[in-house]
């Protein structure tokens, strides 16, 4: 979806494919068919956005062979479909029974996740519209916090700088402008707004900049206007934002409330849970175990249209403020907006789609949400010419 700021700004709203198993391009097309397709016109958009999950293996395919990208681009726009952000956080395998930790390996001190990353600018500087001004690629906070040492920072310093100088030269080869965006999460060596902006101080930000996750965010207990006023203070800028929301409990030491968190801790994913009182456990099942104080705010991506059921609730409030300072200014923060909710396929059982129609109407009912949210904020939607253009 494309709508305008009334700055002038295009700003580009599509979801996350990584909701999607697919690592290889006829998945990948599979998919696009069979969710992406009907969620735009579900949503009644000529153009939808999406970004686009690339595994290792067929990004390093794609960057290798331009007349691949060129297609895949005619295959996307054959369909109503554009890309303007990638994301780069999962490396591979990211549907596998489970996950959990792995998804943060290769981490930013390995020469695999600096040229996986340079793979997928490659790819997205050959996707990218025309007119869009610029292409974004999520990555990890640099690492999970086990075992970094002070001297890991300035071994990741040096692969961040080599990203940056591929970047530029990438930049000057294809006159096309790729950032790299360093999503801060639970857990991490950068979780909190502080530690990202000691964590990028002096990088290049032309290249570099922040992911904001609004989910992360709430699990962090922060304000959205607060840290957003600090990353500008440092000069950091925010490439892209994922629209999402995490779930939360009010008293989860109450036996009602306990069985419902139950129901959403499953073996996949990590779910890093915080209280308002700073303390943290790694995943929702410890929390529970532990009977960690509340209240809680656990990294679970949840349906931003749908709320839990009581005495559960999502953090949509968090997130509505963020978009409050990111978007409803008299100028846009950032342009490549982003729903990213990857956690369809393990909600509780009465809470997840029944088959590729359902779940095609949840992605398209989260994105109409957010566009609805958006046009509220003063943006307007942009005319079918202005799309094709």
């Amino acid at each position: 979806m494309r709508l305008r700021h009334r700055d002038g700004q295009l700003i580009h709203l599509g979801y996350c494919t990584n909701v999607h198993p697919g690592e290889d391009l006829p998945q990948i097309m599979a998919q696009l068919d069979a969710y992406a397709v009907p969620a735009r016109r579900l949503a009644g958009t000529d153009r939808l956005g999406v970004g686009l999950w690339l595994a290792a293996p067929v990004a390093a395919q794609l960057a290798a062979d331009r007349q691949a990208v060129a297609r895949l681009r005619r295959d996307l726009d054959a369909r109503g479909l554009e890309v303007v952000t990638l994301n780069g956080f999962p490396y591979r395998s990211f549907h596998a029974p489970v996950v959990k930790y792995a998804v943060y390996q290769p981490d930013w001190l390995s020469r695999e996740r600096l040229d996986y990353t340079v793979n997928l600018a490659r790819v997205l500087a050959g996707l990218l519209p025309p007119d869009a001004a610029r292409g974004s690629v999520s990555t990890l906070p640099l690492a999970w916090r086990t075992g970094w040492t002070p001297r890991h920072w300035s071994a990741a310093r040096r692969q961040l700088d080599e990203l940056a100088t591929e970047l530029a030269a990438l930049r000057a080869q294809t006159g096309r402008l790729v950032r790299v965006a360093f999503e801060p999460e639970p857990g991490c060596v950068m979780e909190s707004t502080a530690q990202t902006i000691a964590g990028l101080a002096g990088v290049d930000t032309e290249y570099l900049g922040v992911c904001l996750d609004l989910a992360h965010l709430a699990c962090g207990w922060e304000e959205p206007a607060s840290a957003l006023a600090q990353l500008a203070r440092a000069g950091l800028p925010v490439v892209k934002v994922q629209v999402s929301a995490a779930l939360g409990a009010e008293h989860p030491e109450e036996a009602g409330t306990a069985a419902a968190l139950r129901g959403y801790a499953e073996p996949r994913f990590l779910h890093q849970t915080r209280n308002a009182r700073g303390q943290a456990t790694d995943d929702l099942a410890e929390a529970l175990d532990a009977r960690l104080a509340g209240p809680w705010r656990v990294h679970y991506h949840v349906p931003l249209h749908a709320a839990p059921q009581p005495p559960l609730h999502a953090t949509v409030d968090v997130l509505l403020s963020a978009l409050a300072v990111l978007i409803g200014g008299e100028t846009a923060v950032c342009d490549h907006l982003e729903v990213e909710t990857y956690t369809w396929s393990v909600l509780p059982a009465a809470q997840r789609p029944a088959g590729d129609a359902q779940l095609a109407e949840g992605i398209a009912a989260e994105l109409c949400f957010t566009r609805d949210e958006l046009l509220a904020l003063g943006l307007s939607e942009c005319a079918t010419a202005e799309v094709r253009s």
